[in-house]
């Protein structure tokens, strides 16, 4: 048995490596955990990390600083590429007004924190600890720490951040819940009525594309090419067959149109009903339903020869006559226009005679394998160039010393970027959904890890000290404030509906135990879409504003 106290207790890659893997593995079981239908969650992981400390299972400080460090770029980055497709869009239309009341609440809160730090109740680094841990997001807590070494705070600082944070924490969670409960008292909402109303607002503003069949009647387009009919270019609608006497075909652009041709359109109905008053009238007959050599099929892009080009510009639709009638991208359904360009992962719906298919298959890749491996080279390119980003030192007026995105910073808006971008050349920035999920909770797992067992031989000193009181009450400050001003503003000011209000409420505390509550008690999906309308924007601003309350505290207090 010798072997075993030599393991937990001689220094070395292997004790490193079970003390790690003991506290993934347990602080996941434990944030597991549901009572009253609330877990922590990944926190779960730092006060297994906190409780291995405070037992003295420590490891070596510099190895614990790299697996932190390492642990929060590889989350950071798959965050950036999960986040960065919708971050945009989620700053247009009505998301611009949830997106306004959840930055006041991460602002509100920063601003509560720096009241506290300036006026010396607080110091510098518990002070954003407790900003963290009482808005439960980790990231904030990273970039934190990544700005105190920027500013040579002394090694101490990051245990006593991290203490911060834990001590914060589980009120972040039970503070949104209360909020939520609170609202809906006060107001006196009925749930039931407050989630039809909001079910009903949620429908998608573009609907799926519709199918319509034409009998050409109209004498003018006879003899004149299909692809040259009024109106049809810029509508949205794509005909993709054409029956004449009885025979269906592939429509293509240079068919020359005949009276009595019956045409199978796809678009939005708006596109469809005018295309009708062009060519006649509505056919009783569905050319999909007929028998024929013409059929469908849906087509994955793979294929790095044809990434980014112009739908219009890829020949092998033409030189086989297949026809592209819709695109789902990320989920939403459209019908193309010529200036689309291709992306990795996109669907075609096409329609032409199944050889001919096969051939545009062959080009384009359709390879599911393909969708669901990894790319390890534009990955670790992608955090390489992260981490450079993040090096760069900016001047800023009024601040002491060139500011850096860190490397918390850096990888996130390279990863943001680059998702937009999907693909440059042959190198596919996308990274497929069950690699980015498993890769940010190994990330994030290592990081809280390092985290709690740096901070944990303090914890209990802290808690049962003055401080640790004081801290809960800071915290418990830092969380309630910002969410009720705004959640009473938002109701009363905007008649929020109270499931998006709750969404909206979870989503600027980037927390997904409140989510999940939310959905429970309103029995709808519309938490979930306010709270993946605001959560792109308040994670860059719970990361960045964290620096800033860092860097901003640290010259008023050099001078």
């Amino acid at each position: 048995m010798e072997w075993i106290i030599q393991l937990f207790t001689v220094e070395s890659v292997a004790r490193t490596v079970i003390l790690l893997g003991l506290a993934g593995a347990a602080g996941t079981a434990l944030g597991k955990i549901r009572i009253f239908g609330v877990s922590l969650g990944v926190a779960g992981v730092l006060f297994v990390g906190l409780l291995l400390g405070y037992l003295k299972l420590t490891i070596d400080s510099h190895v614990l600083e790299f697996v932190r460090e390492f642990g929060l770029i590889i989350f950071v980055y798959t965050l950036g590429l999960q986040i960065g497709p919708g971050f945009f869009g989620s700053l247009r239309s009505r998301g611009l007004m949830l997106n306004g009341f959840a930055a006041a609440i991460v602002l509100l809160g920063a601003a509560i924190a720096v009241g506290w730090i300036a006026s010396g109740r607080v110091e510098l680094p518990a002070g954003v600890g407790l900003l963290s841990g009482a808005t439960t997001n980790t990231p904030s807590l990273a970039a934190a720490q990544q700005a105190l070494k920027q500013i040579g705070a002394p090694d101490g600082a990051a245990a006593v951040q991290g203490l911060a944070y834990a001590l914060a924490y589980p009120f972040g969670i039970l503070g949104i819940i209360l909020t939520m409960l609170l609202v809906r008292l006060v107001f006196r909402i009925d749930v039931r009525a407050e989630v039809a109303a909001a079910e009903k607002a949620q429908q998608p503003t573009r609907p799926k594309p519709a199918t319509r069949n034409f009998e050409v009647r109209n004498p003018n387009l006879v003899g004149r090419a299909l692809g040259k009919v009024p109106g049809l270019a810029n509508s949205g609608v794509i005909v993709s067959r054409v029956s004449r006497g009885g025979v269906v075909d592939v429509a293509r652009a240079d068919t020359l149109l005949r009276q009595g041709d019956i045409l199978h359109a796809v678009g939005p109905e708006e596109g469809l009903d005018e295309l009708r008053v062009v060519v006649g009238a509505d056919a009783h007959v569905d050319l999909k339903a007929m028998p024929g050599s013409v059929t469908n099929r849906r087509l994955i892009v793979t294929h790095s020869s044809v990434f980014g080009r112009e739908l219009a510009e890829v020949d092998i639709f033409t030189e086989h006559e297949v026809v592209v009638t819709r695109v789902t991208r990320g989920g939403i359904e459209f019908t193309p226009l010529p200036g689309l360009r291709l992306q990795f992962g996109d669907v075609l719906m096409v329609v032409g005679e199944a050889p001919q298919i096969d051939a545009v298959a062959a080009a384009v890749g359709n390879s599911n394998k393909a969708l669901n491996s990894p790319q390890p080279i534009p990955f670790f390119l992608g955090i390489a160039l992260g981490v450079i980003v993040g090096s760069i030192p900016f001047a800023l007026p009024g601040l002491p010393a060139a500011v850096k995105l860190g490397l918390a910073g850096g990888p996130l808006v390279v990863a943001i970027l680059l998702s937009r971008v999907a693909n440059t050349g042959p190198l596919v920035w996308y990274l497929p959904t069950n690699a980015n999920l498993m890769l940010r909770e190994v990330g994030i797992t290592l990081f809280l890890a390092a985290v709690g067992l740096k901070s944990g031989d303090k914890f209990v000193e802290v808690l049962l000290g003055g401080n640790g009181l004081a801290w809960l009450g800071f915290g418990a400050v830092i969380t309630a404030v910002p969410l009720l001003v705004v959640g009473f503003l938002a109701r009363a000011w905007k008649k929020l509906n109270y499931a998006e209000l709750c969404g909206l409420l979870a989503g600027s505390m980037t927390d997904p135990p409140a989510l999940a509550f939310a959905q429970q008690t309103t029995g709808s999906d519309a938490p979930a879409v306010a709270y993946a309308t605001v959560y792109p924007l308040v994670m860059l601003l719970r990361v960045f504003s964290a620096q800033l309350v860092v860097f901003l505290l640290y010259k008023a207090a050099t001078g």
